[in-house]
């Protein structure tokens, strides 16, 4: 069952009027939307956290507050954000090293709009970016659950998106808020803050004998990199040489079935 399917469609055409598509009330829209934020109230909690570490890490490498904070506003990538922000405090790097490296690392927003694309294509344009803008890995998750179970409704997409949007942004200004009342954040550890948000993030994926190969190649090319390579460079080394492998390695496993 397709979203359109209970909003309308015009006729003659595939793509909706933003008018079918704006809440209203009691319409489907504002049902949807509010499923939306309902769903993701359980799941934005563990985002919170890592909000607040992105503030704080934000002022401890020497980001203004207002830098930090438009930082998670015009940007919403948690893991791109941690890794600009560790390159810039690491020392002088080239801003298209930073746009190169945090590309690599979204480069998963690809898969996931693709698989999106056959239900966002029948939206308005402007929709369709403000949709785009607000996918992350939790919002995703949610959409594409929520897809396979009653079908897509760009009203259940923003609601999510819009939840953790908000939530993100107004974590990293606490976070900025308390950065800025520590006399000596790197004192406490908080630079320790993205690595171990990564490894949070990675050790449940470890889940099988592909995951940890990958992992451990990643590693190794990563360690060995850093020690021989000039600047970040051994940053985006290891991340090509996961993705081959992980696309090797699933193509085998892929074949063998």
């Amino acid at each position: 069952m397709l979203w359109y399917g209970d909003v309308g469609e015009i006729p003659g055409g595939t793509q909706m009027s933003m008018a079918r598509i704006l809440p209203g009330r009691g319409s489907v829209m504002t049902v949807e939307f509010r499923a939306g934020i309902r769903d993701s109230l359980p799941v934005i909690v563990g985002v919170v956290p890592f909000g607040l570490a992105c503030g704080i890490m934000g002022i401890t490498i020497g980001l203004t507050p207002l830098a930090t904070v438009l930082m998670s506003a015009l940007v919403f990538a948690g893991a791109s954000q941690f890794v600009a922000m560790t390159m810039l405090g690491a020392g002088p790097a080239g801003w298209g090293l930073i746009v190169l490296t945090t590309l690599l690392v979204n480069l998963r927003h690809l898969l996931m709009g693709a698989s999106l694309a056959p239900y966002m294509n029948r939206l308005p344009v402007p929709m369709q970016a403000l949709l785009a803008f607000g996918i992350v890995d939790e919002t995703y998750a949610l959409t594409i659950d929520r897809v396979r179970q009653s079908g897509y409704h760009p009203g259940y997409q923003l609601g999510c998106n819009l939840s953790f949007y908000i939530v993100w942004v107004t974590s990293t200004v606490v976070g900025v808020f308390m950065g800025e009342r520590i006399a000596d954040p790197l004192g406490w550890g908080l630079d320790f803050a993205m690595p171990a948000m990564f490894l949070a993030l990675l050790m449940p994926r470890l889940a099988d004998r592909t995951s940890a190969l990958v992992c451990a190649l990643s590693a190794v090319v990563a360690v060995v990199g850093a020690m021989y390579l000039p600047g970040k460079w051994y940053i985006i080394i290891a991340c090509l040489a996961a993705s081959a492998a992980g696309g090797l390695l699933e193509g085998k496993n892929d074949a063998q079935q």
